[in-house]
């Protein structure tokens, strides 16, 4: 198949997840464009599009404060500077629309839009991927209506949606928008299973002087993502083990000052260390303030072989299940009695990680799932 990618800007997450959709769909013999503004080196094999924008500042489904005036969250724009935005998205996609067979859009704004426009202009078809950070400010009130009209329009009109859990669509879309379960197809994200392994572990607890045992929390030290909530339940488990937090933000200096001698933060990491420091911690840990609408990060800890104690709710009860982790009421008191629990119960940790590695290689192998994603499209294409 000749299938078109299209990404509202780099991405992070659902950026990461686009790219190795694309990865992957190039090693077994499609041809791939991918689009997104901020294009650099893009992906090995791929067509890589770069989308110029006509304005510096670049549209995003979640702001981030360190980025200044140099972004902006799409669903706090008016309907004429959103629209001002269709033509730069829309040009590239004409660039290549008579050689596509299918599109693929990621998350319910303006790229939705875009891709609505141009597919049924050439009338291809096109199937929308909505991450709930796109379509959850329709939930608080966000959107000019006229802008959500389009969205809207561009859902209804979509061949198929993807999403990553059953959260997603009955909790974030459907309420919005009552589409029949049969026009879902419910894809997670995958996992690198060679990166994320228990035995890759090589030197990490040396380069960054690491106890022997520690608790990893990955992510944002921003207020969304909870790091607060893991630095205050770490006062029940210090006794046991550390808390590493890896990932920066403006929280840093407070949630430093908070934790003292329990833990530490190594700020950004590499990919490739990243992925060993949580193969080789104890437990996983996140407390987010807002529920997960899926959280990659469980499925690498669980690919890593490494128990997962987090906050319940949102799409996190498709990950983490009793046999490989547990899952808590929304208090730090109790995210952190269950950490100790853990760290005191070893044989039951043991077991919860072998588990975590099957269920990994079972569930978020991208091999399997690129190939469960191109039957389904190869539905429409064919059709």
């Amino acid at each position: 198949m000749r299938i078109a990618i299209l990404l509202l800007n780099t991405g992070r997450g659902s950026g990461e997840v686009a790219r190795q959709h694309v990865r992957h769909l190039v090693r077994q013999g499609h041809k791939v464009y991918f689009m997104h503004p901020g294009m650099s080196d893009g992906v090995p094999g791929a067509v890589n599009l770069d989308i110029v924008l006509h304005t510096p500042v670049t549209p995003v489904h979640e702001y981030l404060p360190s980025a200044g005036s140099r972004q902006k969250q799409v669903a706090r724009m008016s309907f004429e500077e959103m629209s001002a935005y269709l033509p730069d998205y829309e040009k590239v996609l004409e660039s290549i629309a008579g050689e596509t067979d299918i599109f693929i859009g990621h998350h319910a704004n303006l790229s939705a839009i875009a891709v609505h426009n141009v597919a049924k202009k050439h009338n291809k078809p096109y199937v929308l991927f909505i991450h709930g950070t796109g379509i959850e400010p329709r939930h608080e009130e966000l959107w000019d209506d006229r802008v959500w009209n389009l969205i809207e329009n561009a859902i209804n009109g979509a061949w198929g949606i993807i999403v990553t859990t059953e959260y997603v669509r009955d909790e974030l879309i459907k309420p919005l928008i009552p589409l029949p379960d049969d026009k879902f197809l419910i894809l997670p994200c995958g996992v690198d299973l060679y990166d994320f392994r228990p035995d890759n572990i090589k030197g990490i607890k040396e380069k960054y002087s690491l106890p022997g045992k520690y608790i990893i929390c990955p992510g944002a030290l921003t207020k969304s993502k909870g790091p607060q909530n893991v630095v205050e339940a770490s006062k029940e488990y210090a006794h046991l083990a550390q808390t590493v937090f890896i990932g920066d933000g403006e929280l840093r200096d407070a949630l430093k000052k908070n934790l003292g001698e329990r833990g530490m933060f190594l700020g950004y990491v590499s990919e490739e260390d990243k992925a060993r420091l949580i193969n080789a911690a104890e437990i996983l840990t996140a407390a987010p303030e807002k529920k997960e609408h899926f959280g990659i990060i469980y499925a690498e800890a669980l690919a890593g072989g490494t128990p997962v104690v987090a906050y319940e709710g949102g799409g996190v009860g498709s990950i983490i299940t009793p046999d490989v982790g547990f899952l808590t009421e929304r208090s730090p008191e109790t995210l952190g009695e269950k950490i100790a629990y853990l760290l005191e119960n070893s044989e039951l940790a043991s077991q919860m990680s072998l588990t975590g590695r099957i269920r990994a290689e079972e569930n978020y192998d991208y091999n399997k799932l690129v190939r469960q994603l191109v039957e389904w499209l190869e539905g429409f294409v064919k059709s």
